[in-house]
């Protein structure tokens, strides 16, 4: 919701008021001074009364406020407070307009189950104080996003739980200029997990197969993918930042056959938020999960060892890889497919080890 507006107002009663008192005073010094010199006989002099205390309490805090607001302005003073009062008045009917809205089934949603007012002003709003607040992340490179057409953003897969995909799409959100939104492309299991799949819908996640992403880039939404799977979201801590498998290639096919760009997009912190130390894997299999990580908190200290470590964030957007002067058929050469999958993969690399080489810290 966006904030409200407050209209400034002049009350040109208060400023010819204030004027009227400043006369006074000099007339009043005035008067004093002629009876001293004794001129009272050929003048006279009508006794001046005194202001009244309140008034001029009244302007010494008018002048207090004016001197403490952070932007001192007399239109400021004609009514204080009137833009916080209307300001919350407004976020109050604007929230509950939203949730007649919500009860009356007065929204939209996409062939995808994307609902974008939901994400805008519910789920981000969620999202946004760990993005901020506990990974701090920082964004480079986000201008490298197209701002319009279809574009298909790879990236690197890591973290134990896939939070580099909702971080992501929160940086795209807040950061880009053009205020443009990320699809991911997310694995079977998402959607089959309760809640789990209302919530990947509703924040615009749709199945990781070629036919949707298609769709999607041909409506010239951004789409985002991570090749690696499970990977390397699932692999061992001594293998952190190591680029894992992008399979083969599917995404540069699909970016070819609708001649979208593609942005390499390398995330740094996301490894040490849930360092995986082991696998139970008769676990995972009971339970139908591709791995049951093993971490130094995670299951010892039961679910607060699920609690992700505070590490700081570093999210770099690549500079696009051209696909659209390439031929239709372009899309069924497996040796073009080959070499433009290996430059991706070397490009997020490359700037994986740069990030890494300029951290400061883990945690800092």
């Amino acid at each position: 919701m966006a904030d409200a507006k407050v209209i400034p107002f002049d009350d040109d009663r208060s400023r010819g008021s204030g004027s009227g008192n400043a006369a006074q005073r000099p007339a009043r010094r005035r008067g004093t001074g002629s009876r001293r010199t004794g001129s009272a006989e050929s003048v006279p002099v009508r006794e001046v009364q005194p202001l009244p205390v309140r008034g001029a309490a009244e302007d010494d805090a008018a002048a207090t406020r004016r001197a403490t607001a952070p932007h001192s302005s007399e239109d400021a003073d004609a009514a204080p407070g009137a833009g916080v009062d209307g300001g919350l008045e407004r976020r109050i009917a604007g929230g509950l307009a939203f949730l007649r809205r919500r009860l009356t089934g007065d929204y939209e949603v996409d062939d995808f189950g994307y609902d974008a007012e939901l994400t805008d002003q519910v789920l981000m709003s969620l999202l946004r104080p760990v993005y901020e607040k506990y990974f701090r992340v920082e964004v480079k490179g986000v201008e490298n996003i197209p701002a319009e057409g279809g574009a298909l953003i790879v990236a690197n897969h890591s973290g134990t739980l896939p939070l580099d995909g909702l971080m992501m799409q929160v940086a795209v959100h807040d950061h880009h200029p053009a205020d443009r939104h990320l699809r991911l492309l997310a694995a079977d299991l998402v959607f089959v997990l309760p809640v789990v799949n209302e919530l990947a819908r509703k924040l615009g996640h749709t199945l990781a197969c070629a036919e949707d992403a298609e769709r999607l880039l041909a409506q010239g939404e951004l789409v985002g993918v991570m090749p690696e799977g499970f990977k390397g979201i699932g692999k061992p801590f001594s293998e952190r930042y190591k680029l894992q498998r992008f399979g083969r290639g599917g995404f540069v096919s699909t970016a070819l056959r609708q001649g979208a760009p593609i942005v390499p997009c390398s995330i740094v912190g996301a490894e040490e938020i849930y360092p995986m130390i082991g696998n139970a894997k008769t676990l995972a299999r009971l339970l139908g999960f591709p791995y049951f990580p093993l971490t130094p908190t995670f299951p010892w200290l039961g679910p607060l060892g699920a609690v992700p470590l505070p590490t700081k964030w570093t999210i770099q957007f690549g500079e696009p890889i051209p696909t659209d002067g390439y031929p239709p058929e372009a899309a069924e050469d497996p040796m073009l497919m080959f070499n433009l999958t290996d430059q991706v993969r070397e490009q997020i690399q490359h700037t994986l080890y740069k990030l890494l080489v300029q951290r400061r810290s883990v945690f800092f």
